[in-house]
């Protein structure tokens, strides 16, 4: 038994690490992708790409260990988007528009996390209600239209590639989303609220018995998420240098697919903050190589959505493999 588990948890922790081994080599095989793909300058913008769905999964690793779900996040996201460059546009500093889309972020996931665990509603129906409201609500103060934001901000510096054709040096984002990786993995591994998460998730009514405050871990748990997602908005505005209110549809699929690509389970009590980061680095040398195809994006899709069938397939399979050797 203490075998099978061995292997189990060794399994998780490679799933990530050879997904994106077999997802390289595949591109490699293709003569005429494999010189723009395996370029310095290309793996910086695949980088780049990849922190606004690995900050998103750090905040989704929380929830879905926890046994909850946020279909909420694209639309909390683009609406990030629009409010720092709303912000920015009225003259706000760079440091308070950073610090008030975050607390945005933070606000939504109190609200979802409130109406969660104090209405004891379904995570998924609260948050595809929050999905539709943040949509409309990003919509009615950008005015239906992009909102430019100043180029001259000092928070553009976050995801500013210095030298595009070159690997080195990487974007302040880069190492911000690292640092955090690092910060939430030792939050969800060595601290008591971490364990608390992990013990809702693995069984709510246990966890409630064994003295777990249940509601109030649940309701911090989406507010922390919620500052991560308001965290990628701003990374998301800051890269692209501007607001969009209709942007970042489907975000929360790819930011889910990395979570469970990364080892977590949807039924929860199960995740890893490293394999998530590495799952979201899976999902954006998909897509770049994708993009450098001549595949139409109706193919892309398709091979996205599969590859999200897939995940979902290899999540189901570890837990029937969890139940069989326990």
């Amino acid at each position: 038994m203490n075998g099978s588990r061995l292997w189990q948890r060794l399994l998780n922790a490679a799933g990530p690490i050879l997904g994106l081994v077999v997802v390289l080599g595949l591109f490699a095989l293709n003569p005429d992708v494999r010189p723009s793909v395996f370029s310095g300058g290309n793996f910086k913008l695949i980088l780049v790409q990849t922190v606004i769905v690995a900050i998103g999964a750090l905040g989704m690793t929380l929830i879905i260990v926890s046994g909850g779900i946020d279909l909420s996040v694209g639309s909390l996201v683009a609406f990030g988007t629009v409010v720092g460059a709303k912000l920015l546009e009225a003259g706000c500093s760079p440091i308070m528009t950073g610090m008030l889309v975050i607390l945005c972020g933070a606000a939504v996931g109190a609200l979802n996390g409130g109406m969660i665990a104090g209405l004891r509603l379904l995570p998924f129906i609260i948050t595809l209600g929050t999905m539709g409201i943040l949509r409309g609500t990003a919509k009615w103060i950008a005015g239906n239209q992009v909102v430019h934001a100043s180029e001259t901000s000092s928070l553009m510096f976050l995801m500013e590639r210095k030298n595009p054709s070159e690997f080195l040096p990487l974007p302040a984002g880069v190492w911000l989303a690292l640092a955090l990786a690092f910060l939430t993995s030792v939050l969800l591994q060595r601290t008591v609220f971490g364990r608390h998460i992990f013990a809702i998730g693995s069984n709510e009514a246990t966890a409630r018995l064994c003295g777990v405050r249940v509601q109030w871990t649940k309701l911090c748990t989406y507010t922390v998420a919620g500052a991560f997602f308001g965290l990628s908005g701003l990374l998301q505005m800051t890269r692209l240098g501007e607001g969009d209110p209709t942007g970042g549809v489907g975000l929360e699929l790819d930011i889910i697919a990395a979570v469970v690509i990364g080892g977590a389970s949807l039924n929860g009590g199960v995740g890893s903050i490293w394999g998530s980061v590495l799952g979201a680095l899976v999902m954006a040398v998909l897509r770049n190589g994708l993009g450098q195809t001549d595949m139409g994006n109706y193919i892309q899709e398709i091979i996205i959505g599969c590859v999200i069938i897939l995940a979902v397939g290899l999540d189901k399979w570890r837990q029937s493999r969890r139940r069989a050797g326990a």
